[in-house]
This record gives structure tokens, C-alpha cells and sequence, in this order.
């Protein structure tokens, strides 16, 4: 490991252990943990049967995400059971995650820090602590062609149920207005609790508007129950672009594949 910058130590000591991952540079770690790059991700996870893991085996951990690449990802054993069987040895099931959504990332290995997947802890929690952080322009977006992705899930299709999702921006009103205005055969509602008695067809609910919290932890779970119900088109409604909503989007523009309609 290289000298650890300034700005990570200031994560670290507010957020660790927690939904954290920090990239810096790699110093001496071996090519096999980096893919080949020159820097290195990092975490302290505070699930206390991870942590009794890592105290077992006595060394630092190296590992792969649980699932399976481009799909939604798992938030309970039974989904790594879904994903992995036959794949991996066993599982160890600590219960369903508390978060949800994967960990925040960020990059302190340039000049600046920068947000390259929003998480846990929040673009905002990060500014409190850090004074200045950017945003990376694909967090919101579409990489360009070519572009090179710094951190998972940052250019392609990504956390994907395998219907079509649509993403709406827009009221409430225009929203519900739209969704039944094409709710045929098995096309689908992804909306909050507050929009389904006013929708006239199947519901999915990711949450209680406002409630980012829930939306977090509850998202993933209803896009693999999409997949098992064999839904056609999903009309997912639009989030809020702050605060942990800001990774409920960044989750929901990728499942929709960057799809996003504004309803005028």
C-alpha cells in the first residue's frame, strides 16, 4: 500500500466501518487484487459477521461482489443462492442488508476527491467531511464512447431486471396519468406506495416517497421480483437526485439502460 492521502484518513475516521469504499493508490498490492490498475478499492464493512470473517482469516480480504455481472444485486442469501449455486462453496447468511444499495465510492487518488457511485453514505456526508468533492459526470449519465469506467456499474446496462424499464420524470399526476394510459398485458408500475391506489394495473412499490431509506434497501429486491413475475414493460418513476436518493437513480437510470422519458 502506498502513503494513504490525507482525505482518505479523514474518511475513514468518519465513516469506517460503514458503506465506504475508498480508492487510492495501490503502492505494492498485488496485480491479481487490482485488475492490473494502479490503484486499490478499499472497505470496512460494520456487519459485525464480516467483521468476525476478516478476524478469522487474520489478513486482509480480496473478493468479487456476489452476483451475477449486469443484474440486480443481491441484498439477502436466498439472491446469492439465486445467482451462485453451483458456482461457489456455500454462503454465509448474515441476514438481509441494511443498506441496500451498494457502497458509496470514491476516488482519492487524484488532486480532488471524487464521487464515482453514490451508496450509504451520501454526496453531502462526504462534502461535510471533505469540504470540496466532485461528482462524476457518469454517476448522473451516459458514459461517452470509450470512456474508460473507474468503479463498477458505471457504464453499461447495469442492475437490470430482464423486462424493458422505462424510466418517467415527472409529477405524480403525469406519471400515473401515463402509466395507465399504456398498462396492457404484462407491462408493469415501479412507483412508491402513494401512487398505487390511483394506478390501474400490476404495482411495484420501491418505497414511500421521501423515504430514501427505504427506497434503498427495498429497490433491488422488487427488480429481481420483476424478473420472477416475467414482467414486459417496467414504467419505473423518476427519484429525487439528492441525498441517498441520489444512488436509488443511479441504480434506476442504469436498470433502464440510460432510458429516460420527461413528461411534459
Amino acid at each position: 500500500m502506498s502513503e494513504i492521502p490525507e482525505s482518505a484518513k479523514k474518511l475513514m475516521d468518519a465513516f469506517w466501518p460503514g458503506p465506504l469504499t475508498i480508492i487510492m493508490k495501490r503502492g505494492s498490492v498485488p496485480d491479481e487484487v487490482t485488475a492490473g490498475l494502479d490503484t486499490v478499492a478499499i472497505r470496512f464493512p460494520s456487519h459485525p459477521v464480516t467483521g468476525k470473517i476478516i478476524t478469522a482469516a487474520g489478513c486482509p480480504l480480496a473478493a468479487p461482489s456476489a452476483n451475477t455481472s449486469g443484474k440486480p444485486s443481491p441484498t439477502t442469501a436466498e439472491h446469492v443462492f439465486h445467482d451462485m449455486n453451483g458456482k461457489i462453496p456455500f454462503i454465509v447468511d448474515g441476514g438481509a442488508c441494511e443498506v441496500g444499495v451498494e457502497s458509496t465510492v470514491i476516488t482519492t487518488a487524484g488532486d480532488t476527491p471524487v464521487l464515482l457511485r453514490p451508496g450509504g453514505v451520501t454526496y453531502e456526508e462526504l462534502q461535510a467531511v471533505l469540504g470540496h468533492v466532485e461528482i462524476a459526470h457518469a454517476v448522473l449519465e451516459r458514459m461517452s464512447d470509450g470512456e474508460v469506467a473507474a468503479s463498477p456499474g458505471m457504464k453499461y446496462k447495469h442492475y437490470a431486471p430482464s423486462a424493458n424499464v422505462i424510466l418517467l420524470s415527472g409529477s405524480s399526476e403525469k406519471y400515473i396519468d401515463y402509466v395507465n394510459r399504456h398498462m396492457i398485458g404484462n407491462n408493469a408500475a415501479l412507483c412508491y406506495d402513494e401512487d398505487i391506489p390511483f394506478i390501474n394495473g400490476k404495482t411495484y412499490s420501491f418505497g414511500h416517497m421521501g423515504n430514501y431509506d427505504e427506497q434503498s434497501a427495498q429497490l433491488f429486491g422488487v427488480l429481481r421480483q420483476i424478473d420472477e413475475d416475467g414482467c414486459g414493460v417496467v414504467y419505473a418513476r423518476c427519484p429525487d437526485r439528492t441525498g441517498k436518493a441520489m444512488a436509488v437513480y443511479n441504480r434506476l437510470i442504469r436498470a433502464a439502460g440510460f432510458e429516460v422519458m420527461e413528461l411534459a
